[in-house]
Protein backbone atom coordinates (compact mmCIF):
# COMPACT_ATOMS: atom_id res chain seq x y z
CA UNK A 1 0.00 0.00 0.00
CA UNK A 2 1.28 3.50 -0.86
CA UNK A 3 2.09 5.58 2.20
CA UNK A 4 0.42 9.00 2.63
CA UNK A 5 2.80 11.82 1.70
CA UNK A 6 3.36 14.88 3.86
CA UNK A 7 3.85 16.85 0.65
CA UNK A 8 0.64 17.60 -1.28
CA UNK A 9 -0.27 19.37 -4.50
CA UNK A 10 -2.47 21.78 -2.54
CA UNK A 11 0.42 22.76 -0.28
CA UNK A 12 2.65 23.29 -3.31
CA UNK A 13 0.03 25.33 -5.18
CA UNK A 14 -0.52 27.64 -2.19
CA UNK A 15 3.22 28.29 -1.93
CA UNK A 16 3.67 28.93 -5.67
CA UNK A 17 0.50 30.65 -6.84
CA UNK A 18 2.20 33.26 -9.07
CA UNK A 19 3.19 32.08 -12.58
CA UNK A 20 6.86 32.43 -13.50
CA UNK A 21 7.74 33.58 -17.05
CA UNK A 22 10.19 31.61 -19.14
CA UNK A 23 13.75 32.92 -19.44
CA UNK A 24 15.47 31.28 -22.40
CA UNK A 25 18.81 32.77 -21.37
CA UNK A 26 18.76 30.81 -18.10
CA UNK A 27 19.56 27.56 -19.93
CA UNK A 28 20.51 27.35 -23.58
CA UNK A 29 19.15 24.06 -24.89
CA UNK A 30 20.73 22.08 -27.71
CA UNK A 31 19.08 21.88 -31.12
CA UNK A 32 18.30 18.56 -32.80
CA UNK A 33 21.28 19.12 -35.09
CA UNK A 34 23.55 19.55 -32.07
CA UNK A 35 22.06 16.47 -30.42
CA UNK A 36 22.49 14.20 -33.44
CA UNK A 37 26.22 13.30 -33.05
CA UNK A 38 25.67 12.12 -29.49
CA UNK A 39 22.60 10.14 -30.49
CA UNK A 40 24.51 8.54 -33.39
CA UNK A 41 27.30 7.57 -30.99
CA UNK A 42 24.99 5.96 -28.42
CA UNK A 43 23.05 4.12 -31.14
CA UNK A 44 26.33 2.72 -32.47
CA UNK A 45 27.00 1.22 -29.04
CA UNK A 46 23.61 -0.48 -28.85
CA UNK A 47 24.08 -4.25 -28.75
CA UNK A 48 20.96 -4.85 -30.83
CA UNK A 49 19.74 -8.06 -29.20
CA UNK A 50 17.05 -8.15 -26.52
CA UNK A 51 15.12 -5.11 -27.72
CA UNK A 52 15.46 -1.39 -27.13
CA UNK A 53 15.08 -0.33 -23.50
CA UNK A 54 15.20 2.94 -21.53
CA UNK A 55 15.65 3.04 -17.74
CA UNK A 56 13.48 5.57 -15.91
CA UNK A 57 14.05 6.73 -12.34
CA UNK A 58 12.59 10.26 -12.22
CA UNK A 59 10.02 12.08 -14.34
CA UNK A 60 10.27 9.45 -17.09
CA UNK A 61 8.46 7.09 -14.70
CA UNK A 62 5.34 9.27 -14.55
CA UNK A 63 5.60 11.16 -17.85
CA UNK A 64 7.55 9.06 -20.34
CA UNK A 65 6.31 10.97 -23.44
CA UNK A 66 7.27 8.08 -25.71
CA UNK A 67 5.50 4.95 -26.87
CA UNK A 68 6.46 1.71 -25.15
CA UNK A 69 5.43 -1.92 -25.57
CA UNK A 70 6.48 -3.25 -22.16
CA UNK A 71 7.27 -1.96 -18.68
CA UNK A 72 9.24 -3.72 -15.95
CA UNK A 73 10.44 -2.77 -12.48
CA UNK A 74 14.23 -3.06 -12.55
CA UNK A 75 17.41 -2.34 -10.61
CA UNK A 76 20.62 -0.64 -11.74
CA UNK A 77 23.67 -1.29 -9.57
CA UNK A 78 26.62 1.07 -9.10
CA UNK A 79 24.49 4.25 -9.21
CA UNK A 80 21.88 5.80 -6.94
CA UNK A 81 19.04 8.27 -7.54
CA UNK A 82 19.73 11.72 -6.10
CA UNK A 83 18.65 15.34 -6.46
CA UNK A 84 22.03 16.60 -7.62
CA UNK A 85 21.25 18.44 -10.87
CA UNK A 86 20.41 22.13 -10.55
CA UNK A 87 17.50 23.45 -12.60
CA UNK A 88 17.79 27.16 -13.46
CA UNK A 89 15.01 27.00 -16.03
CA UNK A 90 11.76 24.99 -16.40
CA UNK A 91 11.38 24.26 -12.64
CA UNK A 92 13.61 26.98 -11.28
CA UNK A 93 15.30 30.28 -12.06
CA UNK A 94 18.92 31.49 -11.88
CA UNK A 95 18.05 33.31 -8.63
CA UNK A 96 16.21 30.32 -7.15
CA UNK A 97 17.37 27.16 -8.87
CA UNK A 98 15.48 23.96 -8.23
CA UNK A 99 16.66 20.38 -8.55
CA UNK A 100 15.94 17.43 -10.77
CA UNK A 101 17.05 13.85 -10.27
CA UNK A 102 20.06 12.16 -11.79
CA UNK A 103 22.00 8.98 -11.12
CA UNK A 104 25.25 9.52 -9.26
CA UNK A 105 28.01 7.06 -8.35
CA UNK A 106 27.53 4.32 -5.78
CA UNK A 107 24.71 2.20 -4.42
CA UNK A 108 21.77 1.05 -6.51
CA UNK A 109 18.54 2.39 -7.96
CA UNK A 110 15.16 0.76 -8.51
CA UNK A 111 13.13 2.21 -11.34
CA UNK A 112 11.24 1.28 -14.49
CA UNK A 113 12.64 -0.25 -17.67
CA UNK A 114 10.55 0.66 -20.72
CA UNK A 115 10.78 -1.35 -23.92
CA UNK A 116 10.41 0.87 -26.99
CA UNK A 117 8.65 -0.45 -30.10
CA UNK A 118 9.82 -0.01 -33.69
CA UNK A 119 12.87 -1.02 -35.67
CA UNK A 120 14.41 2.42 -36.30
CA UNK A 121 16.53 2.93 -33.17
CA UNK A 122 17.32 6.61 -33.85
CA UNK A 123 13.68 7.50 -34.48
CA UNK A 124 12.55 5.63 -31.35
CA UNK A 125 15.18 7.24 -29.11
CA UNK A 126 15.08 10.82 -30.39
CA UNK A 127 12.14 12.02 -28.21
CA UNK A 128 13.73 10.85 -24.95
CA UNK A 129 17.22 11.87 -26.14
CA UNK A 130 15.99 15.39 -26.88
CA UNK A 131 14.24 15.65 -23.54
CA UNK A 132 17.10 14.40 -21.37
CA UNK A 133 20.20 15.58 -23.21
CA UNK A 134 19.36 19.05 -24.51
CA UNK A 135 20.25 20.72 -21.20
CA UNK A 136 23.76 19.19 -21.04
CA UNK A 137 23.12 17.86 -17.54
CA UNK A 138 23.40 14.14 -18.29
CA UNK A 139 25.67 11.60 -19.90
CA UNK A 140 24.13 8.49 -21.44
CA UNK A 141 25.21 4.87 -20.98
CA UNK A 142 23.86 1.43 -21.78
CA UNK A 143 23.62 -0.26 -18.37
CA UNK A 144 22.39 -3.69 -17.28
CA UNK A 145 19.02 -3.52 -15.55
CA UNK A 146 18.03 -6.55 -13.48
CA UNK A 147 14.32 -7.41 -13.73
CA UNK A 148 12.27 -10.42 -12.62
CA UNK A 149 12.03 -11.49 -16.26
CA UNK A 150 15.79 -11.23 -16.81
CA UNK A 151 18.50 -8.61 -17.25
CA UNK A 152 18.16 -6.10 -20.09
CA UNK A 153 20.57 -3.47 -21.44
CA UNK A 154 18.87 -0.08 -21.12
CA UNK A 155 19.76 3.46 -22.10
CA UNK A 156 20.34 5.24 -18.79
CA UNK A 157 21.00 8.90 -18.05
CA UNK A 158 23.69 9.60 -15.44
CA UNK A 159 24.63 12.97 -14.00
CA UNK A 160 27.25 14.88 -15.95
CA UNK A 161 29.73 15.68 -13.20
CA UNK A 162 31.54 18.12 -15.51
CA UNK A 163 28.39 20.24 -15.90
CA UNK A 164 28.02 23.47 -13.95
CA UNK A 165 24.58 22.16 -13.01
CA UNK A 166 26.05 19.36 -10.90
CA UNK A 167 25.68 20.30 -7.25
CA UNK A 168 27.86 17.65 -5.67
CA UNK A 169 26.64 15.93 -2.52
CA UNK A 170 24.50 18.32 -0.48
CA UNK A 171 22.54 17.30 2.59
CA UNK A 172 18.84 16.54 2.28
CA UNK A 173 18.10 19.70 4.28
CA UNK A 174 20.10 21.85 1.83
CA UNK A 175 18.37 20.26 -1.15
CA UNK A 176 14.94 20.67 0.46
CA UNK A 177 15.52 24.41 0.94
CA UNK A 178 16.13 24.86 -2.78
CA UNK A 179 13.27 22.61 -3.87
CA UNK A 180 10.80 24.38 -1.58
CA UNK A 181 11.76 27.82 -2.90
CA UNK A 182 12.11 27.04 -6.61
CA UNK A 183 9.55 27.50 -9.37
CA UNK A 184 9.98 27.94 -13.11
CA UNK A 185 7.63 28.40 -16.05
CA UNK A 186 6.89 24.65 -16.14
CA UNK A 187 6.01 24.62 -12.44
CA UNK A 188 7.45 24.24 -8.94
CA UNK A 189 10.43 22.03 -8.23
CA UNK A 190 8.38 20.57 -5.38
CA UNK A 191 5.79 19.27 -7.85
CA UNK A 192 8.49 17.28 -9.65
CA UNK A 193 9.46 15.79 -6.29
CA UNK A 194 5.84 15.01 -5.40
CA UNK A 195 5.09 13.30 -8.73
CA UNK A 196 8.23 11.18 -8.47
CA UNK A 197 7.60 10.06 -4.89
CA UNK A 198 3.97 9.36 -5.76
CA UNK A 199 5.05 7.21 -8.73
CA UNK A 200 7.59 5.31 -6.63
CA UNK A 201 5.03 4.60 -3.92
CA UNK A 202 2.50 3.35 -6.49
CA UNK A 203 5.14 1.01 -7.93
CA UNK A 204 6.26 -0.26 -4.53
CA UNK A 205 9.67 1.44 -4.83
CA UNK A 206 10.90 2.72 -1.46
CA UNK A 207 13.59 5.40 -1.66
CA UNK A 208 14.79 6.94 1.61
CA UNK A 209 16.27 10.02 -0.10
CA UNK A 210 12.98 10.89 -1.80
CA UNK A 211 10.89 10.11 1.28
CA UNK A 212 13.07 12.30 3.49
CA UNK A 213 12.94 15.16 1.01
CA UNK A 214 9.17 15.20 0.58
CA UNK A 215 8.74 15.51 4.35
CA UNK A 216 11.38 18.25 4.61
CA UNK A 217 9.91 20.22 1.71
CA UNK A 218 6.39 19.93 3.14
CA UNK A 219 7.67 21.24 6.47
CA UNK A 220 9.22 24.28 4.76
CA UNK A 221 6.13 25.02 2.66
CA UNK A 222 3.89 24.84 5.74
CA UNK A 223 6.21 27.24 7.57
CA UNK A 224 6.09 29.63 4.63
CA UNK A 225 2.28 29.47 4.52
CA UNK A 226 2.06 30.16 8.26
CA UNK A 227 4.30 33.23 7.91
CA UNK A 228 2.11 34.88 5.25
Amino acid sequence: MPRPLALTLDLIARAHSVPVPDDETALQVMTDAELKPGLDAIVARHAGGGGLWVFAYGSLMWRPEFAYSERRIGTVRGFHRRFCLLQRRFRGTPERPGFVLALDRGGLCRGVAFRLPGIDVREALMPVWRREMRGRGYVARWLPVATEAGTVSALTFLVNRASDRYSGRLTDAEIAEKIAAACGHVGPSAEYLFRTVEACEALGIRDRHLWSLQALVAERLRARAAAT
